[in-house]
C-alpha cells in the first residue's frame, strides 16, 4: 500500500550535503563512483545532496535516495503532479545517444514513444528473440579452443553486439553488418575507462580541436556510424517486409495514434539507445555472474545440478523458468548494479521525503547501489548468495536494477531473457575453470559500471 505523501510539509530540515567542493565531488563520481557513494552515505545517511553532473539551468540541487518507504513515494507519484520525469535533464547522453530518443523525450511525447517501442519487446516477438539468442551463443561459443583461455568481458561483448544487430537491428551477416559492429564496439570504447568517460559529463572535451582530439574522433565515427544506420533504414523503408520481426522494423511499421511514424532520425537515435542500453550492460552482467559462479563453486554446482535436470534437446525458453538461474541472474544484478543511479526525478510541488524538506525544481535520483546494499534488505550485502532471492520475494522499490516508474527499462524482458539463455547456454554446453581468484571491483564505463580488472575463464572442453 502506497503511503500518502504530503506535497505542503512541514518544517523539516533539509537534506545533508557534502562540506567537499563541487569539482572533488565530480572528479570522485567519475574516477570512483563506488567509492564516492559509500563514502557519503556512511557520512549523510539514506537521502542527501550530491553536486556530481552538470548544473541544468532552472533546476535546483540533485539529491541521491535509497529508502525503499521514500522510493516507493517517489516512483508512484513520478507522473508529473508532485514529481516528474524531465528528459532535459539527460542531456549529458545527448552526445552518445542523440537527442531525440526516449530518454531526452518529456511528458506526452515520452509516453507516446514508450507506447511504440513497447509491443516490440513483448509477446511472441520476445519468444523469437529467444531463439536467435540461444543460437548465436551457440555459434559463437563453439568456436572457442579446448584449453583456451578466455577474456570474459570480451567474449560475451561479442555475444551480446551480435544479439542487438540481429535482434535490434534486424542484420545478417554482411557488408554493412561488419562495418557497423566495428564502428560501434569503437565507438563504446571511447567512454570504457573512467577517464575517458570524462567527455560525457564535460560536453566542451567533445569539442573538435584536431584529429587527434576525442571530440574529433568522436564525430567521425558519428558521421560514419550514422551513414551505416541510414542506409539500413533506408533499404528497411523501401524492402516494406511484414514477415521481418526485428525491432527496427517493428518501429518501421508503428504509428502512433495521431497515425504518426517514427522520423529516421527518430529511428536512428532509437537504435543508438537500445545498444548502450542492451549491449554493454548486459555484457557486464553476464560477466559478474560467470565470475561468481566459478569463485564459489558451492554457487555454480547447484545451477549445474539445476541445468542437467533439463532434456538435451530443451528449447532455450525453457531455461527462463529455473528459479536458481533466475536467482544467479537477480543476485548478479543486485551485487554489481550496471545502472548505479535511476534517470532524475524533479520535485513539483514542496514535498516532505524520507524526513526532510524537498523544494520546488529540486532533483532526486534512486540510489541504486546504496539501496542494493542496505544490510537490513540484503543481510551480507558483499557476498554472492543467489538463494536470498528464493528466500523472499523483494518489491520494485527494494531491488530495482532496470530502474523504476515511468522511466523504467523498455527493454526489461528481452534483457532479463537475454542474460538467463546466453548463461544457460554456455553452462550446459561448456565447463570452465577461473584463471585467478582476485577480487573484482567494478570500475566506471561511460554512465554505467564495468569490471575494473579482466576477468579470465580456461575452457575446460
Amino acid at each position: 500500500m502506497i503511503e500518502t505523501i504530503s506535497p505542503h510539509p512541514p518544517q523539516l530540515p533539509r537534506p545533508p550535503r557534502s562540506r567537499l567542493p563541487k569539482a572533488l565531488q565530480m572528479g570522485q563520481w567519475i574516477l570512483d563512483p563506488l567509492a564516492y557513494l559509500r563514502r557519503q552515505g556512511r557520512r549523510h545517511g539514506v537521502l542527501f545532496q550530491a553536486s556530481i553532473s552538470p548544473q541544468v539551468t532552472g533546476l535546483g540541487p540533485l539529491f541521491l535516495l535509497s529508502e525503499p518507504q521514500a522510493l516507493q513515494q517517489l516512483f508512484s507519484n513520478d507522473s508529473g503532479k508532485l514529481f516528474s520525469a524531465p528528459g532535459e535533464v539527460n542531456e549529458l547522453l545527448a552526445a552518445l545517444l542523440g537527442r531525440h530518443n526516449t530518454i531526452l523525450l518529456s511528458g506526452n511525447a515520452h509516453r507516446q514513444r514508450r507506447q511504440l517501442l513497447m509491443p516490440s519487446f513483448h509477446g511472441e516477438h520476445l519468444q523469437s528473440y529467444g531463439r536467435t539468442i540461444g543460437q548465436i551463443c551457440r555459434e559463437l561459443s563453439g568456436q572457442w579452443q579446448n584449453g583456451s583461455v578466455i577474456d570474459v568481458r570480451q567474449a560475451m561483448q561479442s555475444i551480446t553486439m551480435r544479439v542487438i544487430l540481429h535482434v535490434v537491428f534486424g542484420l545478417d551477416r554482411s557488408e554493412r553488418y561488419d562495418q557497423l559492429m566495428a564502428l560501434l564496439s569503437q565507438r563504446l570504447a571511447l567512454t570504457a575507462t573512467p577517464l575517458t568517460s570524462a567527455i560525457l559529463f564535460f560536453p566542451w572535451l567533445l569539442s573538435d580541436l584536431g584529429p587527434w582530439s576525442p571530440g574529433a574522433r568522436v564525430a567521425a565515427l558519428a558521421e560514419r556510424t550514422d551513414a551505416l544506420l541510414y542506409a539500413e533504414i533506408a533499404a528497411r523503408r523501401a524492402e516494406q517486409n511484414p514477415e521481418r520481426r526485428d525491432v527496427l522494423s517493428l518501429l518501421l511499421q508503428a504509428s502512433d495514434a495521431e497515425g504518426q511514424a517514427l522520423s529516421d532520425l527518430d529511428l536512428r537515435d532509437e537504435l543508438m539507445t537500445l545498444l548502450v542500453a542492451g549491449h554493454e550492460t548486459t555484457a557486464t552482467a553476464l560477466t559478474t555472474a560467470l565470475y561468481w559462479l566459478h569463485r564459489q563453486p558451492a554457487v555454480g554446482e547447484r545451477l549445474e545440478r539445476e541445468l542437467a535436470a533439463l532434456p538435451a534437446a530443451a528449447d532455450p525458453a525453457a531455461l527462463l523458468s529455473l528459479p536458481y538461474l533466475g536467482a544467479v541472474v537477480q543476485e548478479a544484478l543486485r551485487l554489481h548494479p550496471v545502472a548505479m543511479l535511476t534517470f532524475p526525478r524533479r520535485v513539483e510541488v514542496p514535498v516532505e521525503l524520507a524526513g526532510h524538506s524537498l523544494n520546488r525544481g529540486d532533483l532526486v535520483m534512486g540510489n541504486i547501489y546504496a539501496l542494493h546494499h542496505r544490510e537490513d534488505l540484503y543481510p551480507d550485502p558483499g557476498e554472492f548468495r543467489p538463494e536470498r532471492f528464493l528466500e523472499r520475494q523483494y518489491s520494485p522499490y527494494e531491488y530495482m536494477p532496470f530502474g523504476a516508474g515511468v522511466r523504467r527499462c523498455v527493454g526489461v524482458a528481452l534483457a532479463q531473457m537475454e542474460l538467463k539463455i546466453v548463461l544457460g547456454t554456455l553452462l550446459r554446453e561448456h565447463r570452465f575453470r577461473l584463471c585467478n581468484r582476485l577480487p573484482v571491483q567494478p570500475a566506471r564505463r561511460g554512465v554505467t559500471l564495468g569490471h575494473g580488472a579482466r576477468v579470465r575463464l580456461e575452457l575446460l572442453d
